[in-house]
């Protein structure tokens, strides 16, 4: 039988929609992979980062995946986590090396070395790589504390970092490898609940995974290849801002077969809540036949857009009398279409930092950086970023 992985990510515990917690939205989804491991009976479970919406999370979300993770010791089903740009690697990994005794395996915070584990099947070995998200600062204060300091010297971007990071784990490219990882493989498309790099600086390229037989990726919500079959984000299992309104979302079974051989399908997951946005006039969408006609839907975390040209008074309690989860309200008339926008805002991603930051300094104060400004700016991106100028 080939060896079979279920690959998910972006579980975002304790994660808000506007101020509607998500908990049990979330456990509801928990059910469900559990389900679909019953149904698919993976050889093991990859997890692909930001496992908590926050690097300190809730109370309620470190409840949520202490009881995600004993379920899956219970199911004595081997899992393999890693940490995203979301989650604080040292928090979540508290207690780690007594769950590996349960098949629940973490990935450290980097230090230069990425972490192995090997399972067997009738083709022969499949090694596992865990690469938790890093950026171009951490690979090279790991290497510079191995006393590799040419090499850390040579990290500027993140494909840098990566590039490195791969070229550490010394891959037996003859075997069948597979790596989890958490970055932005350039080319992929993000969605509003994802957080943006300014100028990009997180973008890597696909070439540096072409190698590994399967990339079980993190960070991108939407389910997607990126860059070959064999590089893949399963998306998160929940959606988490009204731009994923029509996604499908679940995870992916990924199986492996002798060497060059793979299949990938996804599964899908349904939710508790579905997001649902609703257009029209405020009189039409308030009838009792409009709102019957939706079903159980009516009870879907909802974004409505009203057509009215006047503005209702206290339209989102109003509406919220019908609609219990109502989560946002906007309006679409002639006073919002003719709503001036910022030129270039959709550019941000494509601009450096630094580039950015020249051009308000520039607009607020009617003159360019000097030098000396020019270099405590670089000095301050690299500090927060740790990236690219």
């Amino acid at each position: 039988m080939n060896m079979r992985f279920l690959h998910i990510s972006d579980l975002h515990f304790g994660k808000k929609l506007n101020e509607f917690s998500l908990i049990e939205d979330q456990k509801f989804i928990i059910f469900k992979i559990l389900q679909c491991i019953d149904e698919h009976k993976p050889d093991a479970l990859l997890i692909a980062g930001d496992v908590y919406d926050k690097g300190i999370p809730s109370v309620e979300a470190v409840k949520l995946f202490d009881f995600f993770l004993n379920s899956l010791s219970q199911k004595k089903i081997t899992t393999y986590i890693i940490s995203g740009n979301h989650d604080s690697p040292e928090r979540m990994t508290c207690g780690s090396s007594l769950m590996e005794q349960s098949g629940i395996h973490f990935a450290r915070a980097y230090d230069g070395q990425s972490c192995k584990y090997e399972l067997q099947d009738k083709e022969g070995p499949v090694n596992i790589y865990l690469l938790p998200f890093i950026k171009p600062a951490i690979v090279r204060a790991a290497l510079e504390s191995l006393g590799k300091s040419d090499e850390a010297e040579k990290i500027i971007t993140y494909d840098d970092a990566v590039a490195a990071a791969i070229s550490q784990m010394n891959v037996d490219w003859s075997k069948r490898n597979v790596l989890v990882a958490h970055q932005f493989v350039t080319g992929s498309t993000r969605c509003d609940s994802e957080d943006i790099s300014v100028g990009g600086t997180d973008n890597i390229s696909a070439e540096l995974f072409e190698k590994f037989d399967y990339v079980a990726l993190g960070h991108l919500h939407g389910c997607q290849k990126a860059g070959g079959e064999n590089i893949r984000y399963s998306g998160s299992p929940l959606k988490y801002s009204f731009s994923e309104v029509n996604h499908k979302k679940g995870g992916l079974i990924v199986e492996l077969g002798a060497k060059g051989e793979l299949k990938v399908e996804q599964v899908l997951f349904e939710p508790k809540h579905d997001l649902r946005c609703i257009k029209g006039k405020y009189e039409e969408i308030t009838l009792k036949k409009y709102w019957e006609e939706m079903g159980d839907g009516i009870n879907d975390y909802l974004h409505i857009t009203l057509t009215d040209e006047e503005d209702i008074p206290e339209g989102f309690a109003r509406l919220q009398l019908i609609y219990k989860n109502l989560v946002s309200l906007d309006y679409d008339n002639s006073r919002t279409q003719k709503d001036n926008q910022i030129e270039g805002a959709a550019e941000v991603e494509k601009r450096s930092p630094l580039d950015l930051f020249e051009q308000f300094y520039e607009l607020q104060n009617n003159q360019k950086f000097s030098e000396e400004q020019k270099k405590l700016s670089e000095s301050l991106i690299e500090e927060i970023w740790g990236g690219a100028k």
